[in-house]
């Protein structure tokens, strides 16, 4: 019996899991993308491209896992999310599409090169623009009626700004993969791109944190209704910190090359999982702030999880295919790490 109850939760964290995976891992090449147009030359595109020419791919298998995860687990707000937010969600894949097509064609086009930059970089802004207008449309709550339906319930300035926020957090994880794995100017401009970024990042979380506390009343009580309320001070106090040593660490990285045009490898490489670091608070906090719910205000994981038979089949294809996802994941990542090199076989 106690299996049987525990089983809904353990999906709901497996979903967070698979999400925090994705948003990690394609929110940097996402960033590349969106950065594309602030990179002027073609060696810098081909650079950027080649930074993550080994990954993008992989990266979006965790969106795959986790949409698996929703429909197999949680079918009655897969369905409720799919008709509600339809028209983000074909936005967010075809952008993806042209994203994926537009990195392999640029490789191979001469003349129409200009036109797949445009593609990568315009695919990668409108997928990780519907990323964020999603995720505002399910913080601020949305109601599933048939009035919803045909209207545009997950269009409102909150989720237009979130929209906007995670295209500036995605841009954030770029700018610090870059500085790790780059040299010279480009690492230069990605430093000091990520320094400007994280000053909007942070001011983004802070009035979408206030928006929810002050909008949303039984999210506010849970942040300040009891004792547990000192261990959750831990996490915008944790995000702060994080945020100082980034903003310090891109900065070492700047005054260190225009002084010796030798860094610190620490430097180049910490920024990064700072930045990590930065989005697991924030999504920590996300998940205190909306538990248990899937689709707030009414749908929680327990009332939409799938029949307990389902969800006990279900799992030994997780305990098979979860190690070997992030196996091969880690193993590429470790065949491929150090710095990104200008020739054309690789690096």
């Amino acid at each position: 019996m106690e299996l049987q109850l525990s089983l809904p939760l353990f999906y709901f964290l497996l979903l967070g899991f698979a999400i925090l995976m994705y948003v990690l891992l394609d929110g940097f090449d996402l960033g590349i993308g969106i950065l594309y147009p602030w990179f002027n030359s073609d060696a810098e595109h081909d650079h950027l491209m080649r930074s993550i020419s080994h990954v993008w791919d992989g990266n979006e298998t965790w969106l795959v896992f986790g949409g698996v995860i929703l429909f197999g687990a949680f079918p009655l707000a897969y369905a409720s999310l799919a008709s509600l937010l339809y028209l983000p969600i074909m936005l967010m894949l075809i952008g993806l599409i042209f994203r994926g097509v537009a990195f392999e064609y640029r490789f191979k086009s001469l003349r129409s090169k200009i036109w797949w930059n445009r593609a990568f970089a315009m695919g990668s802004s409108v997928a990780a623009f519907c990323q964020g207008l999603m995720l505002g449309a399910v913080v601020q709550g949305i109601e599933y009626s048939s009035q919803s339906l045909a209207g545009l319930p997950w269009l409102s300035p909150f989720s237009v700004f979130t929209g906007l926020a995670v295209m500036a957090g995605y841009a954030l994880l770029g700018c610090t993969y870059l500085t790790m794995k780059s040299r010279g100017d480009i690492q230069q401009k990605a430093a000091r791109y990520g320094q400007r970024l994280l000053l909007f990042v942070m001011l983004a979380m802070l009035l979408v944190s206030l928006w929810t506390l002050f909008t949303q009343p039984a999210v506010r009580g849970r942040w300040f209704g009891g004792w547990h309320s000192l261990l959750l001070m831990l996490l915008p106090l944790l995000a702060v910190l994080a945020a100082r040593l980034l903003f310090r660490d891109l900065g070492r990285v700047q005054r260190q090359f225009a002084a010796t045009a030798n860094i610190n490898p620490r430097h180049e490489s910490r920024p990064f999982w700072l930045a990590a670091a930065l989005f697991l608070l924030a999504f920590a906090g996300l998940v205190v702030g909306l538990f248990p719910y899937l689709l707030p205000p009414q749908l929680s994981f327990g009332q939409a999880a799938a029949p307990d038979s389902s969800l006990r089949f279900m799992l030994p294809g997780i305990v098979i295919f979860l190690p070997l996802i992030l196996a091969y994941t880690l193993w590429g990542y470790h065949i491929f790490r150090g710095k990104v090199e200008d020739f054309e076989e690789g690096y």
